[in-house]
């Protein structure tokens, strides 16, 4: 089964639990002589990493990323690249109590009815802590990206909505991303969600998020027809980040209330080729990149992992009342911003990949 593997062309493989003694994952496919060090994936690492404020789990992990092969004098060599993370503030203890029990709204029932078997600290396999390595495959992507586009290409995400609380989107501001707790571009609303996420800490519950990821500086031509669509492997990579139950592209479901005058994005001749009146198709037509932003949003559902005690049963089949322990995020969607990102550049490295493969050019 490769199940837990992304990619085709550029891929990942990951491995480990919230609990045991490590994360990590291979890389394959990189293209050799790109310059990479552990200080290079560090900052992405970073953006992700629990314990940097009030509104995330206080778990304290460094998250410090070892490469364990597939680099030589600081460049790659084209073999694949380990990556490995210690896990070193795992406490198990907080899981006992539901050892026997399943969680509402988390993955230990259905890995029950699976496997027969799961790790029950912190949600074994299933928890969100996989998706460090996510990011630091994520982090070779957008280096190689960056490489290869040069500085047209940046990928940005972004929290636009926590709870039922909306950024103004005249007051977006990408500057503002990395300056606040919520990776927000709204200044006021980044601070009305503080107050609203202590609130629903103090009602022992939790809160769920919009995210959107945007990429520029990508050429027109990305994407194969029919199964290999971008929007649909874009989705594809989303949807397997924990908690998230929506993806759009461009307009996505507001689509479905415009008028078809109004939906479809006109074109005039620009000075460098075509120019668009819109983006409703968030940079994508046909399943092929148009060369316009690409633009995804996803919706990640409140934190299931809550102290209010809530209704379920036990292994045996039993009633049960649980009420879960240990560190979580009040809004786990805050950290999936890197994920996010990170999903994106994969999957847009692997589609100028593949695109190099079969018409042997870059796309233009």
């Amino acid at each position: 089964m490769s199940d837990n593997s992304f990619g085709k062309l550029f891929s990942f493989t990951s491995f480990g639990e919230s609990h045991g003694k490590a994360i990590g994952c291979i890389v394959d496919n990189v293209p050799p002589g790109l310059p990479l060090t552990e200080a290079d994936i560090q900052p992405y690492l970073d953006r992700r990493r629990p314990g940097q404020s009030r509104f995330v789990t206080q778990r304290q992990e460094a998250d410090q990323v070892e490469i364990l092969s597939g680099v030589f004098e600081g460049k790659t060599t084209g073999t694949p690249i380990s990556l490995l993370i210690w896990n070193t503030d795992q406490r198990s203890k907080d899981y006992g109590e539901i050892a026997r029990q399943f969680r509402p709204g988390h993955a230990d029932y259905t890995y029950q009815a699976k496997y027969g078997i799961r790790d029950y600290r912190g949600g074994g396999r299933s928890s969100a802590r996989e998706t460090a390595v996510r990011v630091a495959a994520g982090a070779i992507a957008d280096i190689a990206l960056r490489h290869i586009l040069g500085d047209s290409y940046k990928v940005t995400g972004s929290v636009v909505q926590i709870g039922p609380h909306k950024i103004d989107r005249s007051q977006f501001d990408e500057t503002i991303i990395d300056q606040n707790p919520f990776f927000c571009a709204d200044a006021e609303a980044a601070k009305s969600w503080e107050s609203y996420l202590d609130e629903v800490r103090k009602d022992g519950s939790s809160a769920g998020a919009i995210l959107e990821i945007s990429a520029r500086g990508i050429p027109a031509g990305l994407g194969q027809p029919l199964y290999g669509k971008l929007d649909a492997e874009l989705a594809s990579a989303m949807m397997s980040i924990n908690a998230v139950k929506g993806v759009e592209i461009g307009s996505g479901f507001e689509l479905a209330a415009l008028d078809g005058r109004e939906a479809g994005d006109e074109m005039r001749q620009g000075e460098t080729g075509p120019a668009f009146s819109s983006n409703h198709a968030g940079g994508i037509l046909g399943g092929i990149s148009s060369g316009q932003d690409v633009v995804v949003r996803i919706a990640i559902k409140p934190t299931s992992s809550i102290l209010t005690e809530r209704q379920s049963l036990d292994i045996d089949g039993n009633e049960v009342n649980v009420r879960t322990k240990g560190r979580h995020d009040p809004c786990v969607g805050i950290r999936g911003v890197p994920v996010a990102e990170a999903m994106m550049a994969i999957v847009l490295l692997d589609q100028l990949m593949r695109h190099q493969a079969q018409c042997g050019i870059m796309p233009s």
